[in-house]
């Protein structure tokens, strides 16, 4: 006679609908899926702080404080890219070669470009004088600065057929206003006008000196 217990018992595995090798794969994709979780939790964190040492970076080079907050600070960064734009294009306007119209152009600019001048507080300016080339002219451009009390940080001079180009950067006294760039201007007008009419005398000598002969 058999006992049910033991018919049971012979067919008890006909009751687990997987393996038993499939129990023990189970954990294994689960650490993984920790793992991976883990992995990726410390990839962002490093990201995070990646782009916060570079926002700290910033608010070094910008006029704000360590508590200025994200779009504060990315609003001064767009500001301050527009402007050294500005500034670039307005330099770049003040060409070194020599044209062939008397010309001049000055500008402000900002100290930080110059590492010499503007950091107490003074005005900065950039000027450009495009005239005949003669003798007298460096002479005349030293006799007008020191005249406005301006101090040279920076100058260059080319010359090219009889031609020549002065670019000048300058910085003013504490006591100058931003006025100074209309006194400048008229000071380096009035050297046009003497290199224009001492063309003229020269033109005129000239031709006296072919008729004479």
């Amino acid at each position: 006679m058999h006992h049910p217990l033991s018919t049971n018992s012979s067919n008890n595995t006909n009751y687990y609908p997987f393996h038993l090798s499939q129990i023990t794969e189970t954990p294994s994709h689960h650490d993984r899926a920790l793992a991976a979780m883990k992995n990726h939790k410390e990839a962002e964190k490093r990201r995070r702080e990646r782009i916060n040492s570079h926002l700290d970076h910033l608010r070094t080079l910008l006029p704000c404080n360590s508590k200025t907050d994200k779009a504060s600070l990315l609003a001064k960064v767009v500001q301050r890219v527009k402007e050294l734009k500005q500034q670039t294009s307005e330099i770049t306007e003040l060409e070194t070669v020599p044209s062939e119209t008397d010309e001049i152009t000055v500008l402000a600019t900002t100290g930080g470009d110059y590492a010499s001048g503007g950091d107490d507080g003074r005005l900065i300016f950039k000027a450009s004088l495009c005239c005949e080339d003669r003798s007298d002219l460096i002479p005349d451009l030293i006799e007008i600065l020191n005249s406005l009390h301006l101090k040279t940080l920076k100058a260059e001079m080319a010359t090219l057929g009889g031609r020549t180009r002065n670019v000048l950067v300058v910085a003013a006294d504490k006591e100058h206003s931003i006025e100074s760039i209309h006194f400048l201007q008229n000071s380096l007008r009035s050297i046009l006008d003497r290199s224009s009419s001492g063309d003229r005398s020269k033109r005129r000598r000239g031709l006296d000196r072919r008729l004479m002969s």
